[in-house]
């Protein structure tokens, strides 16, 4: 290809005009072009869906029909059927803008099956065309890239792509056995693909890099990397013992830590090796080559400035594409989308081979369906004895209700070689209690242990050790995560009055201390408390420690509707409690107190959240980690210390699933916080009534 060809100087535009009226304003430059109409003659543009969705939210009225002059056409990249608009912005003198997907798209390939979280929308080229300069190329070329913040987005960009195991295709997975360290890494691509293609490669080069890669390692195993949308290039191979085929949804971050050397034409997986920190020897000329970041074996003439990893980063993910939220349905920033692919990967991996389900309420089934059942299913089993026979019998992991696992369930499932998951509400859940029958938008699956059981490790426990370490930016979205629960005052079940509590008998200067009732037959009390394991016990106790103060009791919400065990005598009361606070909402309780006691509620988790002193007579998940008084001794391998913004993160971000009750997606916890206050303000009347019939009279 003659790359000094040039394209025509009416599409060099700014990256502002790519996108009228995306930040408000008008749409109409200062010639009095109309911008906003966008002419597109394919379906994939024109038909509704995610991508129109994102054009039209990007100030472009997509159309049909003959355009003017001062008008634009749009086409999908270099598509077959891109010469439609070709031809016709040709003809009438229109400017031209190709879309493509951005470098960080979906689970799947494939814009119907799984649209694309975010586009390039480009006025000069398109990104993979080295015939000419896109605008991404322009960018990478002129923009300074030198700001500090940028930079720092960049490089947490790159950590937590690495360790979400996310590529522009991100249905991996990162336990699949690889082969041995030190293979050279081969990256094949799909037959006749335009990024080939316009790279200035054919199936010649494949060859060429196959020959090269084996003989540059002699003696080297050489593994080849198939595309998972279809057969490549070097699919017909000659036979030879040192080189291997690898398929299957394989982490490419796993092979590139186990690679020695990767060689690719044009592959995306190659700016993916230059982020994980490998020099890539290059085929082709794709977006990446020439920056000074890779072994090109046929340069660019255009390139030649010497970019960072960081920068090749912040150019083609954060300054060129168009990032979309779906659950929000409008453009977001490339950490939120960044957000939403984690979220969907990992929901993904933990799905993929189908579940065994047992223990579950049937009420549960259609929402643990919902949540847990769009990769591969889940088949519900009562007996667990069956389900871990099933789960054997069909090479899948059996997820169980983690307070309701019946004596001997891990047990079996470990003879049995079959993976066992535990499943607890989260502690971000809903709006209404689960004993009234309300649907869970957040749970927690546990493949170690469960979080209330202070007994035996969970992966709870682990992602709090973890995040004692989490870089400074890893932290920036727990801390908004922490100040946005404390302006809506949002809880696990944000039930009751939401009212302040007045306490008219309180003498000014006196300590207010919240006592939290809780269910005593709560799997969280009976594991993780010792002799004190009642609420009677835990008021007289806080009397006790403090004689002075004023105690104020709020008794479980699942105690005062009357559907689980925990009552306090009228007697107990009188003796230890100032005040008791009845239908009042955890938030209203917290908002009026200067200090928590505590068993093990989570409300004591939430009491850190608002940064009151918390006192546990038992073990929680939050104990035992410096941040709380604890009066039981936790677990010596809870020795990290981290940070309230740490615990946060792994608590609220890293450990829980979380549902969108709208599309039925997984979904980031600020969603769930989005829904949670849009919800109703009560649960549903007939799920209590079915919850008070459950609990007397024996409903399943």
């Amino acid at each position: 290809m003659d790359q000094s060809t040039q394209p025509p100087q009416s599409t060099h535009w700014s990256t502002a005009d790519l996108h009228p009226g995306a930040d408000g304003t008008d749409t109409t430059n200062a010639a009095g072009d109309h911008l906003r109409r966008l002419f597109v003659y394919s379906g994939g543009l024109g038909f509704p869906g995610r991508v129109r969705r994102i054009l039209t939210l990007c100030g472009w009225r997509v159309t049909t029909g003959w355009p003017g002059k001062h008008d634009t056409v749009g086409v999908w990249g270099r598509s077959p059927r891109a010469y439609r608009g070709e031809a016709v912005a040709a003809r009438t003198g229109a400017r031209l803008v190709r879309v493509e997907d951005a470098f960080l798209r979906s689970l799947f390939p494939g814009r119907q099956s799984a649209p694309p979280l975010g586009l390039m929308i480009d006025g000069r080229g398109v990104h993979f065309d080295s015939s000419m300069p896109s605008e991404l190329e322009t960018i990478l070329a002129t923009h300074a890239l030198d700001d500090p913040g940028l930079l720092e987005r960049s490089r947490e960009g790159i950590r937590r792509m690495q360790s979400g195991h996310l590529s522009k295709y991100s249905a991996v997975d990162p336990d699949l056995q690889l082969p041995s360290k030190g293979f050279v890494l081969v990256v094949d691509q799909v037959r006749h693909d335009a990024g080939v293609t316009y790279a200035g490669a054919a199936e010649d080069r494949f060859c060429e890099m196959l020959d090269r890669a084996l003989s540059d390692h002699p003696g080297a195993r050489i593994v080849i990397k198939s595309h998972p949308a279809g057969s490549g290039y070097l699919d017909g191979a000659p036979a030879d013992e040192r080189v291997t085929r690898l398929t299957g949804p394989l982490s490419p971050w796993r092979l590139f830590e186990a690679a020695k050397a990767v060689y690719t034409v044009s592959s995306g997986l190659g700016f993916e090796a230059i982020l994980a920190g490998h020099r890539p020897v290059v085929f082709a000329q794709p977006w990446y080559s020439g920056w000074g970041l890779s072994d090109d074996q046929y340069a660019p003439d255009r390139r030649g400035r010497q970019l960072t990893p960081a920068q090749l980063f912040a150019a083609s993910m954060i300054i060129a594409p168009v990032w979309y939220d779906p659950f929000r349905d409008s453009l977001t920033d490339f950490e939120t989308a960044l957000d939403i692919l984690d979220t969907e990967a990992r929901a993904w991996r933990q799905d993929r081979q189908g579940w065994i389900g047992t223990g579950m309420r049937r009420w549960k089934h259609t929402h643990l369906r919902r949540m847990f059942g769009n990769a591969a299913g889940i088949e519900f089993i009562k007996d667990t004895e069956t389900a871990i026979a099933a789960a054997k019998q069909s090479s899948r992991p059996v997820m169980a209700w983690a307070s309701a696992m019946s004596a001997g369930t891990e047990t079996a499932a470990a003879e049995a070689g079959v993976s066992l998951w535990r499943l607890e509400d989260a502690p971000l859940r809903s709006r209404g209690l689960g004993a009234a029958l309300t649907p869970p938008m957040g749970l927690a699956l546990d493949d170690l242990g469960a979080a209330f059981d202070p007994q035996k490790e969970s992966r709870l426990e682990h992602l709090i050790t973890a995040a004692a370490e989490l870089p400074p930016p890893a932290l920036k979205r727990s801390e908004r995560l922490i100040e946005r629960l404390r302006a809506t005052g949002l809880t696990k079940y944000n039930t009751g009055n939401a009212a302040a509590p007045e306490y008219a008998a309180c003498q000014p200067g006196q300590r207010r201390i919240l006592v939290v009732g809780q269910v005593e037959d709560d799997a969280s009390v009976l594991l993780g408390c010792g002799q004190i394991r009642t609420n009677a016990a835990l008021l007289h106790a806080a009397r006790a420690a403090n004689p002075k103060a004023f105690l104020i009791y709020k008794p479980h919400p699942d105690v005062e509707a009357e559907l689980r065990e925990g009552a306090v005598t009228s007697a107990d009361l009188d003796a230890c409690a100032d005040h008791v606070l009845r239908e009042t909402g955890a938030d209203a309780a917290l908002a009026s107190t200067d200090e928590v006691w505590t068993l093990t509620s989570t409300l004591g988790f939430e009491a850190l959240l608002r940064e009151l002193p918390v006192t546990c007579l038992g073990v929680p998940f939050y104990a035992g980690w410096g941040l709380t008084h604890d009066l039981e001794p936790a677990p010596a391998r809870r020795y990290a210390r981290p940070t309230l913004t740490a615990l946060v993160h792994a608590v609220l971000i890293d450990y829980p699933r979380y549902v969108d009750p709208l599309t039925g997606r997984a979904c980031p916890v600020e969603v769930i916080i989005d829904r949670i206050l849009c919800a109703a303000d009560r649960p549903p009347a007939l799920g209590y009534l079915l919850a008070k019939l459950r609990r007397f009279g024996g409903l399943r």
